[in-house]
């Protein structure tokens, strides 16, 4: 445990809470600002109230393994087989930490390019794997590059860690790139863990996972839930599909942690992968137009800029020319414009320079926030 950080996200959202700032913008969140669409609600009161409210198997319900196989097969193209492939847990993050814990053996390296989600470099740590960390070119906009990743392979490599879209740049990766990583990982027996937790808000570029090609199967681990795109963070329902033989090894860890993954969550699951997509085209509407504001907006202050975000809900916004570093300038924004960012330094080295900005809350503070950012950038650069 020694070896675990802090999150700087969590950091700048405690600093926030300290502040006792009622005017604050929160650009440092990472969950949907929507609640969860009412249907699903409803499918889950009447679930509970037919006494839904107990245990279900390790892997979880029959009815949401078959509902997650027809999602995969018909959004991202890959075809499993519901009761061996795929096991229900409490959420993405649960999912991510049983797949490494079956496949990372002590001393096992992970390879994870940057900038990435900071939660990867601590769960590799809690398996007794060893991070290897891979910058992604800032120049390209932190676009997948293979070469950099194949590169950093090798035979004590355990498995590769991949979010698309990119939290937190927003980037929707090449297939063709991401193909040539499974390919070279196969041939070092790793595997390829592959974030989808943000595939139902992309905006441009397909659905279809790297895990579609059945050469691919046997090494791909998709990971992936109903928290983004339903805005149901706090029902914590992910799970985890790929080989059999990993499936099985996770749900026995999964036996002995947690058991099963909150039996009226699967329920709200099932009503949201089946039921009505309209409140969701709604919500992945809005993220939209938000990101289009807040991409316009950045491009119009001098001295900052930042990559368009394909997918997610999430900015990678270039603040280099400021003074200080990420944290540094985080915390100035913070204290002397009242505007809650993430800095980029949090999701590795890579990151230095940048703040991640959420556009996940209403587009009247993404406005202020742009103004405030602005007051900043043009008193401080004068």
């Amino acid at each position: 445990m020694s070896t675990i950080e802090r999150s700087k996200i969590r950091v700048m959202y405690d600093l926030a809470q300290e502040a006792n700032n009622e005017d604050l913008i929160h650009f440092e969140i990472w969950e949907p600002d929507f609640d969860t669409p009412t249907h699903i609600i409803e499918a889950v009161t009447e679930a509970a109230h037919a006494g839904a409210t107990h245990y279900t198997s390790n892997v979880g319900l029959p009815a949401l393994r078959e509902v997650i196989a027809t999602k995969m097969a018909t959004e991202n193209e890959v075809e499993i087989d519901p009761d061996r492939e795929v096991t229900v847990t409490n959420g993405a993050m649960e999912a991510l930490y049983l797949a490494l814990q079956a496949v990372v053996a002590p001393g096992d390296e992970v390879v994870i390019p940057t900038p990435g989600w900071p939660n990867y470099r601590n769960q590799v740590r809690l398996a007794g794997g060893v991070p290897v960390y891979v910058p992604l070119p800032a120049d390209r906009g932190f676009e997948m590059d293979a070469s950099r990743v194949t590169d950093a392979i090798s035979d004590a490599t355990a498995a590769v860690i991949i979010c698309t879209p990119s939290n937190p740049t927003g980037r929707v990766y090449d297939f063709g790139e991401l193909e040539t990583i499974v390919r070279a990982a196969a041939l070092h027996d790793a595997y390829v863990i592959i974030d989808e937790v943000y595939e139902g808000l992309i905006f441009e570029g397909s659905t279809r996972s790297v895990a579609a090609e059945p050469a691919h199967f046997d090494t791909v681990l998709s990971v992936n839930s109903c928290s983004k795109k339903y805005a149901m963070t706090g029902w914590r329902l992910g799970w985890l599909a790929g080989p059999e033989s990993v499936v099985r090894a996770a749900t026995v860890l999964h036996e002995s942690t947690t058991a099963c993954a909150p039996s009226v969550s699967q329920h709200a699951a099932i009503a949201a992968l089946t039921g009505s997509q309209k409140p969701i085209r709604a919500m992945k509407d809005a993220y939209e137009m938000r990101r289009d504001y807040l991409v316009d907006r950045i491009a119009d202050i001098p001295h900052i800029s930042c990559p368009r975000p394909e997918g997610g809900f999430y900015a990678f916004v270039d603040v280099s020319a400021l003074d200080g570093s990420s944290f540094e300038i985080a915390k100035r924004l913070l204290y002397d414009h009242g505007v809650v960012t993430a800095p980029g330094d949090g999701f590795g080295d890579a990151g230095e320079g940048y703040l991640r900005l959420s556009f996940a809350t209403g587009l009247e503070h993404v406005e202020r926030g742009c103004d405030r950012i602005e007051t900043m950038v043009t008193s401080e650069r004068e």
